[in-house]
């Protein structure tokens, strides 16, 4: 059975919060074990350098914390081919072919794009803005045409990204009279909505997080500084769980439907105050966590394990890459 390509990518931030795993590690481990698909899932190592190339004294330590998270998690290099951006020069290769027929608006009006300059904004840079910056949309139409990725999983905000994408492809296509490259298409994923502890979107940068990694008593002592319903001020007073900002949404996630109706039951009477409610809460929490983070330091004791995947799962990855980038260069009439 031939398989449809699936690809995504995450920049190499550091270490991983709940939000992550929630929003997109779980949903990865989903379609790896589809036997429908196969999988690419690549750490973007080159794409933290359009707005961090200034910054890269940590660059390989985050992108092994990224690493760690996504094998302590459940990303299965077995099932999946994890690989590094950096370590696929068939895309840069692919970059250059397909910058030469985008034109430069389209990169312009990416939301990608804007997306980054937003974010050197936020940074207060007054440097300009970077060729690589804003050739960022056609690396990204590249990193998915390099493996022709027919599914693309993003949330409904992020379906735009993939559009230039589509076409570039389909203008690659008509200029040379083919059909090689595949114009993919989004694959719409639920996104369980977790917010930061203190109400506002989860983000390392925002310290409002509880990171993947973090231990038992680390994530007990954040969810104890988590919002709950602000109009209860005493433990006696009827709680109202649908008003709870933080904590409660917790529990509709972590929890088991009767653990969530007793929780919940008990709230409406009054008959739990909101620091047993979270004390109970990061129980679950670190239940459900904990077996990750023992199989994360079991990684982490084994230095040369996690380079030795992500350099396996690399040249495996290439393998295709070959394939599209020597289909293209011989459309393109490259003298070999």
């Amino acid at each position: 059975m031939n398989k449809k390509s699936i690809l995504s990518l995450m920049r190499p931030t550091g270490k991983l919060h709940l939000g992550h795993y929630l929003g997109v590690l779980t949903n990865w481990i989903n379609l790896q074990e589809d036997s429908e698909y196969d999988c690419y899932f690549g750490v973007a190592d080159w794409h933290a350098l359009t707005t961090k190339f200034d910054e890269t004294d940590s660059l390989k330590q985050n992108t092994n914390e990224v690493l760690l998270d996504w094998l302590s998690s459940g990303i299965d290099p077995e099932k999946s081919n994890i690989y590094l951006q950096s370590l696929i020069p068939e895309t840069a290769k692919l970059h250059i072919y397909l910058s030469m027929v985008t034109p430069m608006n389209w990169a312009q009006r990416d939301p990608t794009l804007k997306d980054m300059v937003k974010i050197m904004k936020e940074k207060g840079s007054n440097e300009e803005y970077s060729y690589g910056l804003i050739g960022y949309p056609i690396l990204m139409a590249a990193d998915i045409l390099t493996f022709n990725a027919e599914f693309v999983p993003v949330g409904i905000d992020q379906v735009a990204h993939i559009e230039i994408a589509r076409d570039i492809a389909r203008r690659f296509n008509n200029i040379y009279k083919t059909d090689l490259l595949i114009e993919p298409k989004p694959k719409l994923t639920q996104i369980p909505l977790l917010k930061g502890l203190d109400g506002n979107k989860m983000g390392k940068s925002f310290h409002n997080d509880i990171k993947i990694s973090d231990t038992t008593e680390q994530t007990t002592k954040k969810i104890m500084t988590g919002i709950t319903d602000r109009s209860r001020l005493r433990k006696t007073d009827i709680g109202h769980p649908d008003e709870c900002e933080v904590i409660y949404p917790y529990w509709e996630i972590f929890a088991k439907q009767e653990q969530k109706e007793e929780i919940k039951c008990a709230c409406e009477k009054g008959e739990i105050g909101c620091a047993e409610c979270k004390k109970r809460l990061a129980q679950i929490v670190n239940e459900k966590m904990n077996p990750i983070r023992e199989k994360r330091k079991e990684l982490e004791s084994d230095t040369n394990k996690v380079k030795e995947i992500i350099y396996e799962g690399s040249k495996k990855a290439r393998i295709k890459a070959r394939e599209t980038l020597e289909k293209v260069e011989s459309t393109v009439m490259i003298y070999r």
